[in-house]
């Protein structure tokens, strides 16, 4: 069975593909065969060394929280009659071919929807929903969206359009700005042009997965709500709040299993009805995830990034 490994801590080079045995499902597990593999902002981050300690990582070893796929083999105390099912499942080790997941983690794909769009909600939905839930938008509130391109970021342009919000999406660059419109914005601002958050003026709730100095400006004009979930412009937004503003940070993304499940189960659903459209902007085989990772190092993808299998 091929699986990518991470060989060291540093740049896209150290990942590369080698050979290991099949695995074998325990009592309560299920052995998947994986279609699609979800690729997350934080694989890039971990595969530096950054929170190795944290997460309990050391070179070798294969990286990866998710996958979408079909159930090949059931262990002890698993019913046969998963076997066949299309399913997606956080799981560890994901950049595999195959991977061993414990039966209460699986989330059954939706008739109608692909395997790559499960994988593609697994972590995005998720957290989209989560943070979503928790701001309670309100109808014709202005709702600002930074790094509004990203996976993660065009979920929530679409759930603030559904409820009824006016909302702004941020990001970088003519594309990334041209599907956020696609997705639902009203109005668009690119972040790397100064005084851009002069031209936003104002919003009720901002949900910042930028961060760094991007999600500070964004701090600076919020009225009601701010989400701190994301980190790619270095490190989560920091700073003093405006009166009244209630801030939230990566703690309301951080789930039990339980939670996880009944999130993405909901995730799925939505986007099996077409009330939740993940964009999946770009994939990779996975024996190329060093080119899936570069991509992302450059901010050069929109949408989601998967590997295939």
């Amino acid at each position: 069975m091929r699986v990518v490994r991470a060989v060291g801590f540093g740049g896209p080079e150290v990942l590369a593909a080698a050979e290991v045995p099949e695995p074998v499902p325990g009592m309560g597990e299920v052995l998947v065969d994986v279609s699609a593999v979800d690729v997350i902002f934080l694989d890039t981050q971990l595969r530096t060394g950054w929170a190795s300690e944290a997460f309990g990582i050391e070179p070798p070893y294969v990286p990866g929280f998710g996958v979408a796929g079909r159930v090949r083999a059931v262990g002890e105390g698993v019913a046969e009659a998963w076997v066949g099912a299309e399913v997606a499942a956080r799981a560890l080790g994901a950049y595999a071919e195959q991977v061993v997941v414990k039966v209460g983690d699986l989330v059954k794909v939706p008739e109608g929807l692909a395997k790559e769009e499960a994988a593609a909600l697994l972590h995005d939905g998720v957290t989209a929903l989560g943070v979503f839930d928790n701001a309670e938008v309100r109808p014709g509130e202005r709702v600002l969206v930074t790094a509004a391109a990203g996976g993660l970021g065009i979920l929530l342009v679409q759930l603030a359009r559904a409820a009824g919000a006016t909302v702004i999406g941020a990001a970088r660059g003519e594309k990334k700005l041209e599907l956020v419109r696609e997705h639902g914005a009203a109005e668009v601002v690119d972040y790397t042009e100064p005084g851009w958050v002069d031209r936003v003026e104002e919003a009720d709730v901002v949900f910042d997965g930028a961060g760094g100095e991007i999600g500070r400006a964004a701090l600076g004009i919020t009225k009601r709500w701010f989400s701190a979930h994301g980190a790619a412009s270095g490190g989560f937004a920091e700073g003093e709040a405006p009166a009244g503003v209630e801030v939230r940070g990566i703690e309301q993304a951080q789930f039990t299993p339980e939670q996880a499940v009944r999130l993405a189960e909901r995730a799925v659903g939505e986007a099996a009805a077409g009330r939740m459209r993940p964009v999946i902007g770009q994939t990779f085989p996975l024996a190329e995830a060093a080119k899936a990772h570069a991509a992302i190092d450059a901010r050069a993808v929109l949408g989601k990034t998967l590997l295939v299998v």
